[in-house]
């Protein structure tokens, strides 16, 4: 047996020309992949080429038509890998927000009034709100299932007391984008399943660091975005093909009605197509493999045990800093490289900016988690996130951890 290898984090850096940045004549460290991570050369040179020498709208009977076809569906076909999928049950969309809300509407026309949807509190917005547009449309009842504060994790069990004959979706996060907790939807599917319910996995912040199964997860729905694992501004959206092919989704008489275009609609960003699976085979080029599933799984296991190092020096140098608090699972569960936190005195905002002025970049407020932080009692200020990518070195960690010392201690 072949033992794996992945790249060094030097040699993985060198693909990301946004690291030689500087600010203030500091190298700029980026900590803001939760938002959006940084893009590799090879998905840049993949999009300029497709826009250079392909550029054509599909379906019609000259080659660059005939070339974007191919390369479209060469990138459901690496997206399905990805998500250990079929190519007709990838769907491609502006962003995860618009394929949902798309989603939502199909269903939605045949749910009627008193119809019951289960939403957690620990999600993103695009992952509740987007269902909850159903209660006005179609008099459906939304169902809430809560976090715990301490932990940051959900009540479980309440999912089980929720779900009845009257449930027809279960929308459940793979992970927190806020807290970085990791949900065991595997067996929340599970469950929306034996009570004859539909669900829905987002999958935007867990997809950057763990490597989706829609098999293993044995879900109806998943969606992720090409943006948090180093690929472009385009939103993925996978479904079961037989769901695909019945659902009676809004679309134009002359579009497609085959699986999965019947889905999408309008002309899409054929670029970011190419761009969002160029970030997957990106990925897998980092690591060793008989086939592109095999050197995925071996690059998500090499890069989830190097960023559990960093986040153990993360969280360790966090917690021990005076002023300072930390909010989600400790770095011990499961959980993603991600880790919010505030410094008693100063805002979210603040701190972030101060940050910048010594190279560091970090997101602020509620990350559209806005539930998240109503609950944790700091919607006026909000948190300050961190998250670690491929790119992440532990010299960098470090020194976050010595600039947010340095601002607790008034410097």
């Amino acid at each position: 047996m072949t033992q794996n290898k992945t790249l060094p984090v030097e040699e993985i850096r060198s693909h990301f020309p946004a690291l030689e940045r500087e600010h203030k004549g500091l190298p700029v460290a980026y900590f803001d992949g939760p938002g959006g991570t940084q893009v590799p050369r090879p998905v840049v040179e993949t999009m300029a080429d497709y826009l250079y020498h392909h550029n054509a709208n599909t379906h019609w009977a000259y080659p660059t038509s005939n070339e974007t076809d191919e390369i479209i569906e060469n990138s459901r076909q690496v997206l399905a890998e990805f998500l250990n999928a079929s190519s007709d049950e990838i769907v491609f969309g502006q962003n995860m927000t618009s394929l949902t809300f798309h989603l939502a509407r199909a269903l939605g026309r045949n749910f009627n009034e008193g119809d019951e949807i289960i939403v957690t509190e620990l999600d993103h917005h695009a992952n509740s709100d987007t269902w909850r547009s159903l209660e006005k449309e179609r008099g459906v009842k939304i169902r809430v299932v809560p976090m715990n504060i301490e932990s940051g994790t959900l009540e479980f069990n309440e999912i089980e007391n929720f779900l009845n004959e009257k449930t027809k979706l279960l929308a459940i996060g793979a992970a927190s984008n806020a807290l970085g907790t990791i949900n065991d939807v595997a067996r929340a599917c599970r469950l929306a399943r034996e009570a004859d319910a539909l669900s829905f996995v987002d999958a935007v912040h867990y997809a950057a660091h763990n490597l989706v199964d829609v098999k293993t997860f044995d879900c109806d729905f998943l969606a992720c975005s090409a943006y948090k694992f180093y690929g472009p501004h385009i939103g993925v959206l996978y479904g079961r093909k037989t769901l695909l092919q019945e659902i009676d989704f809004p679309k134009l008489k002359p579009a497609p009605d085959y699986s999965p275009e019947r889905a999408e609609t309008g002309t899409q960003s054929h670029e970011s197509i190419a761009g969002a699976a160029a970030a997957v085979d990106f990925l897998a080029s980092l690591s060793t493999g008989e086939t592109k599933r095999e050197k995925l799984r071996n690059t998500f296991d090499e890069l989830h045990s190097r960023k559990k190092e960093l986040t153990k020096i993360l969280w360790d140098g966090l917690t021990e800093t005076k002023g300072v608090k930390v909010y989600g699972p400790t770095y011990e569960l499961q959980r993603t490289p991600t880790i919010s936190f505030t410094i008693q005195g100063h805002k979210a905002k603040s701190v972030s900016q101060k940050l910048v002025e010594r190279g560091v970049f970090t997101s602020h407020g509620d990350f559209y988690a806005l539930t998240v932080v109503e609950r944790l009692g700091l919607s006026n200020e909000g948190l300050v996130r961190v998250g670690c990518a491929c790119y992440t070195t532990t010299e960098e960690v470090e020194r976050l951890v010595d600039c947010i010392r340095s601002i607790c201690n008034g410097h």
